[in-house]
């Protein structure tokens, strides 16, 4: 079947009481609002956030066909010298990335609006290349000038001469004074019409799951409170299946847009949920932190020693000298001082502010990275599979 173009008007739908969508409305609504627990250490739950970040980079590059594995991407990131000689794929990875800085840094300041969107599609095409596939665009941040196709698809995007209309109208659309209890349905919504105008002449798919997480954060799910947000775990947990929802809303049905909706909302809640848990620092502690520490020690990663000190930090989540006294009796407290030092230099410590003598654990490096994200895998907390 050739692929066409079929309008239908962008509107709000309103779902019945008693359906499904409604309950993962109310649900999500709920989660919205809900003060989280925030018992774990600001920095280390930085940590936390930097890793998801890099996750949902890695997960809306492999939707696009990038083959990354998450290893090779962390062993990019962990490489001092890989910076020298990036590759297309990881550069890849890497703008998406830094378009996420560019939102979380902004939309909470600045409309989502046409200047908005065409600044991070120049993010996240920079320095890509155009030609034999590439992921770069001739006119970044620019919306196209010729049809387009979109692969696998039944749906033809409009002419180029429409886009900019229905940017406009799908801008409009958002700005609405709708209901808040209508945010999340919005945002399902205007995510595939932005799909279904497709207003670049490439990196559309990276642009709007990066246009959904804004849209998130917009909506009050903030990331710099204590959440992280990871919706391109949605997407990616099952790519055929994200395109079929698509292409079912590609239809214009209410029908159709509304299984698009709840399956948009069922995965963000889900994922919400499950990734709440790491802001509970007991849960953090036992079933990530420390079995990390014992996956380093037992490949001969760290020293006894040093597990001991690396133990004591996530019990305590901030130490000082006087703490560590126990596994040192027998000698001179300057030796507390050198293995502190020593961990600093090896990252896997880090002053709790800057000149203080109080220390948090820290684990993007070589030696504690690797076990991190072994059990957060383990746990199910990784969206991707290598």
């Amino acid at each position: 079947m050739a692929a066409e173009f079929k309008h239908y008007d962008l509107k709000l739908i309103r779902p019945s009481f008693d359906s499904r969508l409604t309950d993962l409305i109310i649900e999500l609504e709920h989660l919205r609002k809900k003060q989280l627990s925030g018992s774990t250490h600001p920095q280390v739950f930085f940590q936390l956030k930097h890793i998801f970040h890099t996750l949902e980079s890695i997960g809306s590059a492999r939707i696009e066909g990038n083959n990354t594995t998450i290893a090779e991407y962390f062993e990019s990131k962990l490489d001092e010298d890989s910076s020298k000689n990036v590759s297309n794929n990881i550069l890849e990875i890497q703008n998406i990335e830094r378009a996420m800085e560019f939102i979380e840094q902004n939309v909470v300041d600045y409309p989502i609006n046409k200047s908005f969107i065409s600044e991070l599609h120049k993010i996240i095409v920079d320095g890509l290349p155009i030609s034999n596939g590439g992921e770069g665009d001739k006119t970044p941040g620019v919306y196209r000038s010729h049809n387009i196709k979109i692969s696998n698809s039944n749906h033809l995007p409009p002419e180029p001469f429409l886009v900019e209309s229905l940017m406009d109208e799908m801008f409009e659309f958002i700005r609405n004074d709708d209901s808040s209890k209508y945010d999340l349905l919005k945002s399902a919504i205007t995510h595939h019409r932005f799909v279904w105008i497709h207003p670049f002449g490439n990196g559309n798919g990276r642009t709007v799951r990066l246009f959904t997480y804004a849209m998130l954060i917009k909506n009050g799910f903030n990331v710099n409170v204590g959440r992280i947000v990871n919706p391109t775990a949605v997407f990616c947990n099952n790519r055929n299946e994200y395109y079929d929802k698509l292409s079912k809303a590609d239809l214009g049905t209410e029908d159709g847009i509304l299984e698009w909706c709840e399956y948009v909302l069922n995965g963000l809640k889900e994922e919400i949920e499950k990734i709440d848990k790491l802001s509970d620092y007991q849960f953090l502690k036992e079933e990530i932190l420390l079995p990390s520490i014992n996956f380093s020690l037992s490949r001969q990663i760290i020293t006894d020693t040093e597990a001991k000190i690396l133990r004591e930090t996530i019990e305590k989540q901030v130490i000082q000298n006087s703490d560590l006294e126990k596994f040192f009796k027998d000698k001179a407290k300057s030796e507390i001082s050198r293995q502190i030092k020593k961990l600093i230099e090896k990252k896997m410590l880090v002053p709790e502010r800057e000149s203080a003598r109080k220390y948090v654990l820290r684990f993007d490096n070589n030696y504690l990275f690797r076990g991190v994200i072994k059990m957060l895998d383990e746990k199910g907390f990784l969206p991707l599979h290598d």
